[in-house]
């Protein structure tokens, strides 16, 4: 495994900070919280992008804590998605709006970006692609607010707000074959490892450089399986802690503080969702967004439940308790 597959320490990072936002509140109103302190960047139309799960999927983000952030500080917004590559639940348009109503994804509009065609975003330097085909749809418009179930990921270790839109504002047949399938193979899954970490980033990076400063980050720390939510109703069982939510301008040092608050856990309760991260080469995507200029590995951890004083990730973790359902 290379070098920058691995776990870097804060106290081995170098560079500027960020500053990242965080609630032990995981609710609605934690939600809301989070939100207040980076939403300013929310702007005309906006788009709250999230992974809405297969059919009865146990672990998503509780729609109706969605609904109170967008009735209450985003009215208007519209939640956006894309038809996926394998073929099941969310393949096509029209199985994808059943399942977004058998999940509970019916207060507001939802936008299937890739439901009318697609367009490129272009990259720039990155090592495999110079664009990334995405959801048409995604450039109507103005913002972007990416709202994240933190969790694992089967092939990309760390499912973070980086494979949310990486993956999931890539479209359903040409952008996700460019991030997971090698040119002629019948493999669909034929990338992998470090390269399918960095193809995920660069798909990443086109979205992020198009919105510009009208683009924000929310990951939620709750029900992390190491399974993703595309697993649905097969997804391994939960074992590792709820944690809370935390939120940044910065997309680097949101999964970054989120990767070091598992990482701060008992060794028994992160074992399995680091194991998940490490074993998949997922550390790849924090060193190569930083690479490509994403944004940065040092934060400033602000706790919002203790008057916003500055914390560590141990701090922060230190009364958490175990898992259940």
């Amino acid at each position: 495994m290379n070098k920058e597959s691995q776990y870097l320490p804060f106290s081995e990072r170098t560079g500027e900070k960020s500053v990242v936002y965080f609630t032990r509140d995981l609710s609605g109103n934690g939600l809301k919280k989070v939100y207040s302190k980076i939403g300013e960047r929310m702007k005309g139309k906006i788009a709250v992008k999230l992974h809405t799960g297969e059919q009865n999927g146990p672990n998503i983000i509780p729609p109706e804590w969605v609904k109170a952030l967008i009735f209450d500080k985003i009215p208007g917004a519209v939640i956006v998605e894309t038809n996926t590559f394998y073929d099941w639940e969310r393949y096509t348009t029209e199985k994808h709006r059943k399942t977004l109503e058998i999940n509970g994804w019916t207060f507001c509009p939802v936008d299937i970006l890739d439901s009318e065609g697609t367009a490129l975003l272009p990259i720039g330097k990155g090592k495999h692609m110079e664009s990334i085909s995405v959801g048409k749809n995604l450039l109507n418009y103005d913002s972007l607010l990416v709202l994240t179930h933190f969790k694992g990921h089967t092939a990309g270790g760390i499912g973070g707000s980086n494979k949310n839109i990486g993956i999931g504002c890539a479209d359903g047949r040409i952008g996700k074959a460019q991030i997971h399938q090698r040119e002629g193979s019948d493999d669909m899954w034929s990338i992998e490892k470090e390269e399918f970490m960095e193809r995920m980033t660069e798909s990443a990076k086109g979205t992020v450089d198009y919105f510009k400063e009208n683009i924000a980050y929310i990951n939620v720390m709750r029900n992390m399986s190491v399974s993703c939510d595309c697993e649905g109703v097969g997804a391994a069982p939960v074992v590792t802690p709820n944690i809370g939510i935390i939120s940044s301008v910065d997309i680097l040092s949101v999964d970054q503080a989120s990767v070091d608050l598992v990482y701060a856990l008992k060794e028994g309760d992160k074992h399995d969702l680091f194991e998940r991260f490490e074993t998949r080469h997922g550390f790849r995507q924090l060193s190569y967004m930083k690479e490509l200029g994403m944004g940065n590995d040092r934060y400033v951890l602000i706790d919002l439940d203790n008057g916003e004083k500055e914390i560590s990730a141990e701090e922060a973790v230190k009364d958490v308790v175990p898992f259940c359902i």
